[in-house]
């Protein structure tokens, strides 16, 4: 058995590391020139998302013999709207660093992995599949799986963000629920250190945000963002990325190829979280390729998730400013901050069924 990987990104490498464990040394094949070569980001680990794992890192380190570390957790995320300010406390996940660090998620993965890796590679899928009897599709997009007709696109997404200089409590992150910011979207800071913190926003890509000034979105977050913790941040780096494509794979094995990360559809559309499904993904193929079992029936779990994301994002989407106000005052009340907190309760999973029943009802009593 001779396999390939297309990419080093999160599924690529918790791929090859659980491929290792069995015995299989995969090549590796990254079109860029390092592990993590893209703009620094931060991004988070939140167990409300992955029920019935209630902490991501001691399961991957417990289950899979994956390391990571975390830049700290989280015990307070504040959220704010347009004209209400709402807090949720508890353990409530983690925030980590992805890309050009070496305490990024990317970076961790790559010193576990002894399988060679060909950076600046230019091959194409078409000419690994000549060489090689299994393909790992990680390239980090739906591009491949498109071009294969093995993918669903349900939006696409644009982000703007950046890294920012100023006093942060290293354990609190902020969420935006602001159509006047993000229309249909959010906003978000979470810190690198008490000096560093990366502010984003992103909103879909649909019709009526297509004249969007994304300059004028962006400032008016910005001063949104320094008013509602009383600092005024020094932007020392930015980033955005366009019409970036979020959805699901139909088949997560084509013959001998697999699709894992963004290829599959680990991205879950309600708040753009995907790393834990990501790097299962790849952890899943690996375990198929040696006979621990089937990528498509371990993927279930995580389809089933992709769903429920996607019920949540659309009611989201519903939601006009005043609502929004709404949502955000109730997030104080103290009961169900202990429900989002419950580690034996899958909220977004009761919601996404709530919420898709209620979507059903008002289309039958439309005209």
């Amino acid at each position: 058995m001779k396999v390939a990987i297309m990419g080093a990104g999160l599924s690529g490498l918790a791929c090859a590391i659980t491929l290792e464990k069995y015995g299989v040394l995969p090549t590796i094949f990254e079109k860029r020139s390092r592990v993590g070569d893209r703009f620094v980001n931060g991004e988070a680990l939140m167990p409300i998302f992955y029920r019935p794992i209630n902490d991501c890192y001691a399961y991957l380190s417990e289950n899979h013999g994956i390391f990571l570390q975390p830049l700290a957790n989280i015990s307070k995320m504040d959220f704010f709207s347009e004209n209400r300010h709402g807090v949720v406390n508890g353990h409530l996940g983690f925030i980590n660093l992805r890309g050009r660090d070496d305490e990024s998620f990317e970076c961790q993965l790559f010193k576990q992995i002894n399988s060679k890796i060909h950076f600046n590679s230019d091959n194409t899928y078409e000419e690994l599949l000549q060489d090689f009897t299994h393909v790992i599709m990680a390239t980090g997009d739906a591009a491949y799986a498109l071009q294969v007709q093995n993918f669903q696109v349900d939006l696409t997404v644009s982000l703007k963000g950046a890294t920012v200089e100023g006093n942060f409590d290293r354990h609190h992150v902020a969420i935006w629920l602001d159509n006047n910011l993000a229309p249909k979207g959010y906003g978000y800071l979470l810190p690198y250190s008490e000096k560093e913190a990366s502010i984003t926003i992103g909103y879909p890509d649909y019709s009526e945000n297509q004249f969007l000034n994304v300059e004028s979105l962006w400032d008016r977050f910005y001063t949104k963002v320094c008013k509602d913790i009383g600092q005024n941040l020094k932007i020392t780096d930015q980033f955005e990325v366009n019409r970036y494509t979020m959805g699901l794979c139909e088949y997560p094995r084509l013959g001998n190829t697999f699709f894992t990360g963004n290829c599959f559809g680990a991205m879950m559309p309600a708040f753009g979280f995907g790393q834990l499904a990501s790097i299962l993904t790849g952890i899943y193929v690996a375990q198929d390729l040696c006979g621990k079992g089937k990528y498509e029936e371990l993927a279930k779990p995580l389809k089933k998730s992709y769903h429920n994301s996607l019920v949540i994002r659309h009611a989201m989407e519903q939601l006009d400013n005043h609502k929004l106000d709404i949502l955000v005052t109730i997030l104080n009340n103290s009961i169900l901050n202990r429900l989002l907190i419950n580690k034996n309760l899958n909220p977004l999973e009761i919601a996404s069924h709530i919420l898709r029943t209620f979507t059903i009802n008002k289309h039958r009593k439309s005209p």
